[in-house]
């Protein structure tokens, strides 16, 4: 496998939850506003120490793209995606920008994003039915 090399960024930065890989500094944040199965996701313009899987079509709900699934180097968790290809013109922005899942990361003052469907407690009313 060789050496491993791992970038180590300054400034706000976002990181991996799990072993606090560097991955993005807030300047480089494109949109805030995607969304994932856990909640919000960010889009950036560069990330580092990342490792990327096969290519594959997925249809999302901005159409069908050509994505990358992104794991960390240090750990190896899954932690995003990256987008190869777009379809539509209007996506076309989006080809080699990487989203990293909020959940996933900590963020520059080194928080958790908990989405809401956790916060809920349990036994509420529509799961006793």
């Amino acid at each position: 496998m060789g050496r491993l090399f791992v970038i180590t960024l300054e400034g706000n930065l976002y990181s991996c939850k799990y072993c606090k890989t560097h991955f993005a500094l807030s300047d480089d944040i494109i949109s805030k506003s995607f969304h994932c199965k856990y909640g919000s996701a960010y889009l950036f313009n560069k990330v580092v120490n990342i490792t990327v899987g096969d290519k594959e079509d997925r249809v999302m709900m901005t159409g069908i793209h050509t994505v990358v699934d992104v794991f960390c180097v240090g750990c190896g968790s899954l932690v995003g995606w990256k987008y190869e290809a777009a379809r539509e013109e209007s996506q076309k922005y989006k080809e080699g920008k990487v989203i990293l899942e909020r959940f996933k990361v900590l963020g520059p003052d080194g928080s958790e994003y908990i989405p809401e469907s956790f916060m809920a407690g349990p036994g509420s009313d529509s799961d006793d039915v």
